[in-house]
């Protein structure tokens, strides 16, 4: 430990080094509104932060509100079966995830995170409002019915009010999909963390400040808005989600003149087209030994350097051969033929973050089933608080934002702090050690999951009774806790890295994850269905309206030995990153462990 502690110290001393040199250089990066170049005294830090934080906490009140409730909508009103509906709903918001790749590309290439996020607010905004429409008038529904009673009575929704409902939908996936990684960005893009090795500090708080914002947001979909929907009906619920999509673009815009923005890049991918384009074409070619035989290789991980330019490192050397020289002339060879180090060096990490990014899948196809299968459980549950009220089984999902409004405060003020004593990190504890701790703890949600759904079905086949709703609190209760450290780990991980201009991109690799996971849980289910389906009584685990009849535990313990593997792999490949991050000594501070 004392060692590790000293080669934290020095690491963060070089890096103060490296940063210092190039504050100026950081500052002409980032513009005001006008074009003009930011004024560190008037634009950026926290105040302006705020704004986007208020933006967050309203988008992500309306989006959830929508998906979080989604799949009792599509059951009731739209009258789909059970694993359509669960389909239907996972990829929606896989969806809106794959769309996040389009807005990454959009602001760093071409908008700028500000313009990405007004003109697709306003996208989201609009799917709002159709979907509001869309559950007002009975002429774009099929005729009401009820499905847990008699599916085969129920006529599902088909053609023209099939098209309405998910044109509306897949416009709120588009808009949120643009928005989300580029609030991020946008937020964390307030924070100078490269030129001002102080304000490192200040984003590592940003960004456990943007989960509190989004705990609120999720917080109130998940009660207030959840519960509009229930007695108020859908139409009155969708229209509350409008009015906090427009609350959102008001405080968005109400911070345009305290915002720094970063200009677009216009090509992110060429750069890395042209290294891999190279290292194929030079496939032959022997690399020097000497690393500043390189092109651009003159500088090595002890020199200082500016916050764009990554130094030399020995990983995936076979990339290598897109910076080496050809011997013996003259000739001007061509950016398609040779790159400098840094170029390849960039493409390196994006390669690095690849094991990361893919360990996250197996934890979303949790957080899928927590959307879907777990409201269902609810749903089946006795949801009597009192004689008058009762709780939307969607209010489930609410349980550990109540609790992480307390904790993430009392962890960014209390624990951060006295972690950094320990491990010399900015964060206190290291983004990859953080992920970690998160996909460990998601294991014990879905076994508490399974034991759950065994205990209800027992009570009600065997027994004829009812459990409360509250015995389902304890898998909600891990989830939360578990997401709270994978998800801010990542975002912070990913966007820590030295790739200049491409940080809104990074963001959607992040929020990619999500639709990776929920994908996964639509193919999941098909193929659960398919393997258990073994005879014309056996429809399968998951093949019934009625979870009595289902065997949704069985479903739950294959996630919990998924989930476990994932840790596992996750451990080796972690470990890869951690050497390849103490090589490169630009890219982080403090010392990684698992």
């Amino acid at each position: 430990m004392e060692k590790g502690n000293k080669e934290s110290k020095k690491w963060a001393q070089e890096e103060v080094s490296n940063e210092i040199n190039n504050r100026e250089l950081a500052e002409e990066e980032s513009v005001d509104w006008r074009g003009r170049p930011s004024n560190p005294s008037k634009h950026g830090g926290m105040r302006a932060a705020l704004f986007v934080l208020g933006l967050q906490a309203f988008e992500i009140m309306g989006i959830a509100a929508v998906g979080n409730n989604l799949i009792t909508y599509v059951i009731n009103e739209m009258h789909f079966p059970l694993s359509k509906a669960a389909n239907s709903v996972t990829n929606f918001v896989g969806t809106i995830f794959i769309f996040s790749l389009l807005g990454g590309y959009l602001s760093d290439a071409f908008l700028g995170s500000f313009w990405t996020i007004l003109i697709f607010g306003f996208v989201e905004l609009s799917g709002f409002i159709l979907l509001s429409v869309q559950a007002h008038l009975s002429q774009l529904k099929p005729p009401k019915c009820n499905p847990l009673i008699n599916q085969s009575s129920c006529e599902e929704a088909k053609g023209f009010k099939a098209i309405i409902f998910f044109t509306a939908l897949y416009l709120v996936a588009l808009g949120s999909g643009c928005v989300k990684p580029n609030m991020i960005a946008h937020g964390a893009d307030q924070f100078s963390h490269q030129s001002h090795p102080k304000q490192s500090k200040r984003l590592s708080s940003y960004f456990n400040a943007a989960y509190f914002a989004f705990s609120i947001g999720e917080l109130i979909a998940l009660s207030l808005l959840v519960w509009i929907q229930t007695h108020s009906g859908m139409d009155v619920g969708f229209g509350v989600s409008a009015a906090a999509m427009t609350m959102g673009l008001i405080s968005l815009v109400s911070g345009t003149m305290y915002f720094r923005n970063k200009r677009p890049r216009r090509s992110i991918f060429t750069p890395i087209a042209q290294v891999v384009v190279a290292a194929i074409l030079k496939r032959k070619l022997a690399s020097p030994a000497d690393p500043k035989m390189l092109n651009g290789g003159h500088r090595v991980p002890n020199d200082v350097v500016d916050s764009s330019t990554l130094p030399y490192t020995p990983r995936l050397r076979f990339l290598d051969k897109a910076c080496t020289k050809i011997q013996d002339t003259n000739t001007k060879e061509s950016p398609w033929r040779l790159c400098t180090v840094n170029q390849v060096e960039q493409v390196k990490t994006l390669i690095s973050l690849v094991p990361v990014f893919a360990s996250t899948i197996v934890f979303n196809t949790i957080l899928a089933q927590l959307q879907t299968f777990s409201v269902q459980q609810g749903s089946s549950m006795n949801t009597r608080l009192s004689n008058s009220f009762h709780i939307p089984p969607a209010s489930l999902q609410a349980i550990p934002y109540i609790m992480l409004i307390f904790l993430v405060p009392l962890y960014d003020s209390l624990f951060v702090p006295f972690a950094r004593k320990l491990t010399g990190h900015s964060s206190g504890i290291p983004p990859l050690t953080r992920i970690g701790v998160g996909l460990f703890l998601s294991t014990f949600s879905m076994v508490s999951a399974a034991l759950l759904e065994k205990k209800r079905r027992d009570s009600s086949v065997l027994d004829g009774r009812i459990l409360s709703i509250f015995w389902i609190t304890p898998q909600f209760l891990i989830f939360g806790i578990s997401e709270m450290f994978t998800a801010v780990g990542l975002i912070e991980f990913f966007y820590k890295q030295t790739i200049m201009g491409m940080e809104s991109f990074l963001m959607s690799l992040t929020y990619c994850s999500y639709s990776f996971g929920f994908y996964f849980s639509s193919l999941l289910v098909s193929i659960v269905n398919k393997i258990t389906s073994t005879s014309a009584d056996s429809k399968g685990w998951l093949r019934e309206n009625d979870l009595n009849k289902d065997r949704l535990d069985l479903f739950y313990w294959l996630l919990a030995v998924l989930s476990l593997l994932n840790f596992i792999s996750y451990l080796f490949w972690s470990r890869w990153n951690i050497k390849s991050l103490r090589n490169n000594n630009s890219n982080v501070v403090g010392d990684e462990k698992i």
